[in-house]
């Protein structure tokens, strides 16, 4: 059938008009599309430049070497060990818990690390994640195959920390630990470093003290990556700055010897050397493993040590503060010397007791020493010959000489948590508690109890002055990066000299006069002979039927009513070297518990090895040799004894 013209000229209008439309529209989209391109190549070009430069190059930070720490010889006591860690970078992986998923079928890792990646990815950190530490070769290559299967996930090497001498020197250099969200809010202006994933700092002892020296600066490396965040190749590297070498006064073999030789007694010791202040040994038993709290602690393993009654995380060496006891009647002897109240020539009669004020203060000796003079006094440590000199000098001026003797005074050290101590006068007392000073206040005082308060450290750069005539102070840090610190000698204490020789020579009567309290714990040889003191610290107050019956044990008391043992000493006599001070956390008596520690620790500082059997007296000499052999020691290289080992 044949269409008409009419027809024919309707069909091409139609046409035309939708070739128009098309065309119109097509022409809108590609206009569209020519603005919008337009805008993001001309207009935005700068911001997508960098968005895919970053795609492309990834910076990333190189975490420095940690400086390491040595003892005085170069023997290493915090050092850093290679390990293999897996990482995860939120952004390239997409699906973090999908990746994570995946990744557990490849390697073991535990609930709590899963949870904590979750934790960190949802921070929106742009940070990589470290999703396990520590595993092994076979485990990195495992990664490596299933690469592909696990966008953003890489296996790194870093460096882990690692205390080689662990229970020796927990105490003093402390540990590292993860950068906390409190370790943050310390800081001034962020520092990307610290948040570099399981970024570890010091928190405490040297390792934190010393964190600005130790941890050193960051490098960077900028890398390629591909579509899936896999690392193709290095394109350049900027190496950190290492962190300082440190090296301690620390005598590695004798601070083994002195913790070992505290065994588990609760207790703390400190050997000095009192010319210059070097700190040999400085041990609080008993102690932990510091390579514990770098891997992460187990919730049963920080319980157990803080259950403990013993506290073995505390540093009792600088933040144990004692009643001295008896180790502080030097310090009540000097002030009545130096004041005249008293001469080196003075005697006191000693019935048992001192009564002032209708009260009775009691003698250590019940039927009394009878007539005694200073050096009599100090090496049967009478308590009445002390009560009456302490009357006539006054509190004040034996809180002035004990702070001259480093008593109530806060040694720096880069250790944590140190004390004052407490060295009380009348105003202290005032102001404390509003309150006047009584009598009996100085009289308790004299002999170190009442609100007399030091440290073991206190008790040690107190024996130092006395042996050197000299205003010693403590020193830890030997050198940094091979630059030698300060030591000073110390200016003099001004005392006269015969007032310093005729407290020496009672110290001397303590460990060598046959009556001394401390006769037990003498040294045989004489050109190492002990002087000190032994102190008997008070944590409970003696019972009226307990001094009329005559018997007072601590034997039959619970552990923690038990006094407190102290024992302070410096050798040679002749040549004064060293000085140690132990305290024994209720041990009982101080010349039979904590004296035999510090001649012990002394003989070990003097000689190279172990203490010579020589040097004690001959009826001794069996037992010692079999206390020597149970001494669990390291050997020339820091080892224990393989049966020792976990």
């Amino acid at each position: 059938m044949r269409r008409s013209a009419r027809d024919t000229d309707e069909s091409a209008a139609k046409v035309t008009r939708r070739g128009l439309f098309l065309g119109g529209s097509m022409a809108a989209v590609v206009a569209v599309l020519g603005a919008r391109m337009r805008h993001m190549q001309v207009d935005q070009a700068e911001e997508f430049r960098l968005l895919a430069e970053d795609n492309r190059i990834s910076i990333r930070l190189i975490p420095p070497a940690r400086g390491l720490i040595h003892d005085r010889n170069g023997k290493l006591l915090a050092g850093n060990e290679q390990n293999y860690r897996v990482v995860i970078s939120r952004d390239d992986a997409g699906n973090v818990e999908d990746v994570l998923n995946r990744l557990t079928g490849i390697l073991p890792i535990s609930e709590e690390d899963f949870e904590r990646a979750l934790k960190e990815a949802r921070k929106r950190s742009p940070l990589p994640i470290i999703v396990s530490d520590r595993i092994s070769w076979d485990d990195v290559s495992k990664v490596a195959i299933n690469a592909p299967a696990l966008p953003g996930v890489s296996p790194e090497v870093g460096l882990s920390r690692i205390y080689p001498r662990d229970f020796d020197f927990a105490h003093i250099i402390g540990y590292v630990g993860p950068v906390s969200d409190r370790d943050l809010a310390k800081l001034d202006e962020p520092d990307p470093l610290l948040q570099t994933p399981k970024f570890q700092i010091g928190k405490i002892g040297v390792e934190t003290w010393m964190e600005d020296t130790l941890r050193g600066k960051a490098g960077n490396r900028r890398v390629e990556v591909n579509a899936v965040g896999r690392v193709m190749r290095e394109l350049g590297r900027q190496e950190g700055v290492a962190g300082a070498d440190i090296r301690l006064t620390i005598d590695a073999d004798v601070q083994n010897f002195v913790q070992a030789r505290l065994g588990d007694e609760s207790a703390a010791a400190v050997v000095m050397d009192v010319q210059n202040g070097d700190i040999l040994a400085i041990a609080s038993a008993p102690s932990f493993d510091p390579n514990l709290f770098v891997r992460g602690i187990s919730h049963a393993d920080y319980n157990a040590l803080t259950e403990n009654d013993h506290r073995p995380l505390a540093n009792k060496t600088v933040a144990g503060a004692y009643p001295p006891g008896s180790t502080f009647k030097m310090v009540t002897a000097l002030a009545a010397l130096e004041a005249g109240a008293i001469t080196t020539s003075t005697t006191v009669y000693c019935p048992g007791h001192y009564e002032v004020g209708g009260r009775k203060f009691h003698c250590w000796r019940s039927s009394g020493h009878g007539k005694v003079s200073l050096d009599r006094a100090l090496g049967e440590s009478c308590d009445v010959f002390f009560y009456d000199i302490a009357m006539k000098v006054g509190i004040d001026k034996i809180a002035e000489m004990g702070r001259r003797l480093g008593l109530g005074e806060r040694h720096d050290l880069p250790m944590s948590a140190i004390t004052d101590g407490l060295m009380p006068n009348k105003a202290w007392k005032q102001e404390r508690y509003k309150k006047e000073w009584v009598i009996g206040d100085t009289v308790n005082a004299s002999i170190g109890q009442g609100y007399v308060l030091s440290s073991p450290l206190q008790l040690a750069v107190m024996t130092s002055r006395i042996a050197s005539g000299r205003a010693v102070s403590p020193r830890l840090i030997h050198s940094i990066d091979g630059v030698a610190q300060p030591a000073p000698a110390g200016p003099s204490l001004g005392l006269d000299a015969n007032l310093l020789n005729s407290v020496r020579q009672g110290m001397f009567a303590v460990c060598n006069s046959q009556r001394g309290t401390g006769y037990s714990a003498r040294i045989d040889d004489k050109s190492m002979r002990l002087a000190g003191k032994s102190g008997t610290s008070q944590v409970r107050n003696i019972s009226a039927a307990e001094r009329a019956s005559g018997v007072i044990s601590n034997n039959d008391l619970p552990w923690i009513r038990r006094d407190h043992a102290l024992f302070v000493g410096f050798a040679p006599f002749d040549a004064p070297r060293y000085a140690a001070a132990v305290v024994v956390e209720h041990g009982g008596g101080g010349s039979t518990v904590a004296g035999p520690i510090v001649r012990d620790a002394l003989l070990r500082a003097m000689s190279d090895g172990l203490p010579p059997l020589s040097a004690y007296p001959a009826s001794q000499r069996n037992r010692i040799d079999t206390q020597q052999r149970g001494l669990i020691l390291r050997d020339a290289e820091g080892n224990l004894p393989e049966s020792t080992r976990a």
